[in-house]
Formats: structure tokens, sequence, C-alpha cells
């Protein structure tokens, strides 16, 4: 059993993922295997098959640099109120009860051996078609893993029509195709979680600290680069310590915002468009990083104690020094 993250960053990164309970996002529970600590949501490590593209049958031909941009569609503070779940699970004014399972969706990036289901909600289809993504049936079904058929489309959009969800037909997507939009919000949070695990177990922050550190050995330098240092550390936990304020829906859970509306529909939107991996992706990232930090900042106090005890020693201060004769 492997011991919960100690640096800051990665606490932050589990604080962000700690109200989507396993059992909302997963339909059966996997294999023991892939599972390290169900309290902070610690998975496996699923390998990664090829992931199919969610294509617009209206866009196959477009170009692949262009599917990759994501187009800046903004959430007024409005449209980010609606998405936020009340108490009783519905969503805004409308009689839509975002806890009911739609279905259940097998993972993209797992393999063959170890492949999960994840829910899909009613609250987060309604979160597909609302902005920025704003889905259509085309790529809605494909998101769902629905098979292509003569009358697929007309069929989806009457199934969400008995759930109180509105789909018309021919509506344009507002945002462009990546990878992520094949990913539900189980298994992009699960991917993150994964990513979180790799950055925090794997990621050789002591090498990197030795290597770099071998580089700025100069006696002189040794004071403001250690600032620098601590400098970037404390900026780092002000950032993460934001993003850990985020409240966005994901999967079944129902946060109440606590940061400004103008800040939260910002991280709102970044959340929807990635659909969860995006804000603790960066807090992982940001997890290797503080390693980093934390490993130079010792091997910087070696070199000052090292530094030190060597001035000792030349100025004729150190130990075993015979004291001269008066």
């Amino acid at each position: 059993m492997h011991s919960p993250p100690r640096d800051q960053a990665a606490i932050m990164l589990w604080k962000l993922v700690e109200n989507v309970k396993y059992e909302d996002i997963y339909e059966v529970s996997p294999h023991p295997r892939c599972i390290l600590d169900l309290s902070l949501a610690w998975l496996g490590h699923p390998g990664m098959e090829d992931v199919q593209s969610v294509e617009d049958a209206n866009n196959s031909g477009m170009n692949l640099l262009d599917q990759s941009v994501i187009k800046k569609v903004p959430v007024p503070p409005k449209s980010v109120t609606s998405l936020m779940m009340n108490k009783d699970g519905f969503l805004g004014g409308m009689s839509v009860n975002t806890g009911e399972v739609f279905c259940s969706v097998p993972g993209r990036l797992s393999l063959l051996s170890s492949t999960s289901k994840y829910k899909v909600t009613v609250g987060e289809v309604q979160r597909r078609l609302s902005p920025p993504e704003c889905l259509n049936a085309s790529l809605l079904g494909g998101v769902l893993r629905r098979a292509k058929s003569k009358n697929g489309g007309r069929s989806l959009r009457e199934r969400l029509e008995k759930i109180g969800l509105n789909l018309p037909a021919g509506r344009r997507k507002a945002a462009n195709v990546t990878l992520l939009t094949s990913l539900v919000e189980g298994e992009a949070v699960h991917l993150a979680r994964d990513f979180g695990y790799i950055c925090e177990t794997e990621f050789p922050a002591k090498a990197v600290s030795e290597y770099l550190n071998r580089q700025h050995t100069d006696p002189s330098d040794l004071h403001s680069r250690k600032n620098m240092l601590l400098a970037t550390k404390q900026l780092c936990k002000e950032f993460t310590d934001l993003l850990a304020q985020d409240r966005t829906p994901i999967g079944n859970s129902r946060p109440s915002p606590i940061l400004e509306p103008g800040i939260q529909s910002c991280l709102t939107h970044f959340s929807l468009i990635t659909h969860g991996f995006g804000a603790p992706a960066i807090c992982a990232a940001l997890t290797a990083l503080q390693n980093y930090l934390t490993e130079a900042l010792k091997g910087m106090d070696k070199m000052f104690l090292n530094n030190t005890t060597t001035n000792r020693h030349t100025s004729g201060e150190g130990p075993g020094q015979r004291v001269p004769r008066v």
C-alpha cells in the first residue's frame, strides 16, 4: 500500500478530485490489483491502446492541426451557476435528475485485459451538450460509444428528450475536437490520477536537482539561488491552492462554489473542455516541480555547509588548529 503524497502540491491534486466517488464513475469494480488506495483513489496504471478519435462526420477532412486547437468560448457566470448542481440534484429550474446514470461507457485507454466501464450521468451528458463544447448528435454518439445507424441521431435525441435534455438536429459544435473530447469524465479523472501517481513516484526529482545544482556552484551565487528556489515554491503553492478551490461539477459530485464567479467561470471552462483532467494534471506536473525544488534546496543546504566548512579550514579555524604560543 502506497502512502499518501507528502508534498503540498500532491495533496492539492487529490483535493481536486476527492468529491468524485469511486463507485460513481465505475460500473463494476476493476480487478483489486488495479487499486492502490481507494481512500485517495490511487488507481493502477492501465496501459494505453490506440485512442479512437471522435470525429464530426461533416468535418472528417479537417486538418489535424486545426482539430487540436480549442476555440475559446467564454462561459458567462450565469451559465456556470446553471451548471452547479443544487442539493436536490437538479440543474437550474429544469426537472433533470443529474445524478441518474444515463449509460455506461467502456474506457478507451485500457488494455483489453483490464478494460473498465465508466458511468455517465445525466449531469455529464448535460455538460457535454452545453458550452463550451456544445456537442452535436454525431460527436455525442461517438463519446457514448453508440453504434452508427441510419436513425442513430434521431434515437439519441428522442432518448435525451425523455429525460429533459434538448439536442437540436443539425447543431454545430462550439469547440474543435481534441483527443480529450473522446474521454468521459470518469476516464479523464482516472487518467489524471494515474498521471499524478507517476509524477509523484517516478519523476527523478533528486537526479534532476543534483544535475542542475552542479551548474551553480559559485559561492557568491548560492544565497541568491536559494532565494529563487524558495520563491518558486511559494508561487507554485499559491497556484495549486487556487486550483484546489475549483468546484466545477465532475461525475456525480455536487460541490458548492467558494471562489468568486469570475475566476470560477474561467476554471469551469477549462475543466469542462478537459472533462476534469486539466487542473489535476497541472497539479500533478507541479508536484514533480515541487519535489525537484525540495531536493534542490536540500542540495543547496549541503553546498552551504561544505562551503562554510571549507572557509573555516582555509582561515585556520577548523578543528585541530594549534593555538599559537604567546
